[in-house]
């Protein structure tokens, strides 16, 4: 990457090799705007595109990337090469230094407007982890597993930017020693560590996205933090699936990377077998090499690799939409839980303390099955950039609040 006027820290969390987007404001009384990170600094970026008479300036004025996001590839591709050029050709930086502020004064907001939400299952790790615990005597993978990528519908409507509070949600649960449900808060109450991902450009109902279309659909890749309620859920899924357990709370990172971005983090992904049907099948890999740390009240406790997902975010596309589902614009689907084959590479507490029977004993001494009131879990991520300089994806943090 080439250097920047502004004389970054070579450790400075978001580099030239990230640039990613979201919308923050500087006072109460401030409307939110499009701004851009770099360094220790957001760029206003409507005013840049303003004092530099980009073509794009109006798109990005707004309080949210709605239209950025609905402008498709070449815009994109426009407006990262012109702030790349803007922050690393010192003819501009007399111009564009007025537009940066400083970001640790800053109040970030949920970046766009969130249509559907969908959160798939993709992590074979994870669910073998799920199989062997809830269905000890059986094939710990359902039988479809490896053939589709399973997913369910969420609640759009309850995905919140990092840092908004939790408050324990309250439902039926059926704890297997009573005869009938009782209704109270969950006790049982966990993380997912997940990798989400947003769509840009719509496609019209009854027509098909290709594997190989993801990147002109697909806008930017985020952290999310799909909080799940072990107990509800375990009361409720069957037949229809998760519902309450999950729809309380979905919390996501407010920057978005650019899948522009993670050229040099694609990889292979783990072989898949049986061979999948062929409109899951792509020309170009898309695993992406993503690692994730998940922090519970600033203890490490799981550093989960996106890159052994059996099931890449190209073909979740795809399979969202065989059947001639639409995609809109603002449309966000997730990863499902990341975990590794590791006892330390567990995205979530289910996993980490096997249903409870093995509780996490922190470095201070306490200990977890899953979370307690006042916990607070932070989701960190990085991935390989060009010429080695690492992509970071911020941070996704969450505290528990009592129940209501």
């Amino acid at each position: 990457m080439p250097d920047s006027w502004l004389d970054l820290d070579p450790d400075a969390q978001f580099g030239l090799a990230t640039l990613p987007y979201g919308v923050f404001s500087t006072g109460p009384d401030t409307e939110p705007r499009v701004g851009v990170a770099v360094g220790e600094h957001v760029l206003d970026l409507a005013g840049a595109a303003r004092a530099l008479g980009a073509p794009f300036a109006d798109t990005v004025a707004r309080p949210d990337l709605d239209a950025l996001l609905a402008a498709g590839r070449p815009v994109w591709d426009q407006v990262r090469s012109s702030l790349t050029r803007w922050l690393t050709d010192s003819v501009h930086a007399e111009t564009v230094r007025p537009h940066l502020v400083d970001r640790s004064s800053v109040r970030m907001h949920l970046p766009f407007t969130v249509a559907d939400y969908v959160d798939f299952y993709a992590s074979e790790h994870h669910a073998t982890n799920v199989g062997r615990i809830f269905r000890p005597d059986q094939e710990p993978l359902t039988p479809n597993w490896k053939h589709l990528p399973i997913g369910y519908h969420g609640r759009s409507g309850t995905i919140v930017v990092s840092g908004t509070d939790i408050v324990r949600p309250t439902g039926q649960r059926k704890p297997p020693t009573e005869p009938a449900p009782v209704f109270g808060p969950s006790v049982r109450l966990d993380i997912e560590a997940e990798v989400g991902f947003v769509v840009g450009t719509p496609s019209p109902m009854g027509e098909r996205v290709e594997v190989d279309s993801f990147p002109d659909h697909v806008f930017g890749v985020f952290l999310l933090n799909d909080w799940s309620s072990r107990d509800l859920q375990a009361w409720e899924y069957v037949p229809l699936g998760p519902f309450l357990g999950k729809s309380f709370a979905t919390s996501v990172s407010p920057w978005v990377v650019p899948v522009s971005a993670l050229e040099a983090a694609r990889v292979e992904q783990p072989a898949q077998d049986p061979e999948p049907l062929p409109y899951l099948r792509g020309t170009r890999p898309w695993g992406l090499d993503l690692r994730l740390e998940v922090r519970l009240n600033g203890h490490v406790v799981s550093n989960p690799p996106f890159a052994q997902m059996y099931w890449t975010a190209a073909q979740q596309l795809a399979h969202m939409t065989v059947n001639g589902a639409s995609l809109r614009t603002g449309d966000v689907y997730a990863s499902g839980t990341v975990s590794g084959p590791g006892a330390d590479q567990r995205g979530s507490l289910l996993e980490l303390s096997w249903s409870g029977k093995e509780p996490l004993r922190l470095p201070d001494g306490t200990e977890r099955a899953f979370l307690e009131d006042g916990d607070e879990v932070v989701i960190t991520a990085t991935a390989p950039g060009p010429d080695g300089a690492p992509v970071h994806f911020g941070e996704v943090a969450g505290r528990i609040l009592p129940a209501r």
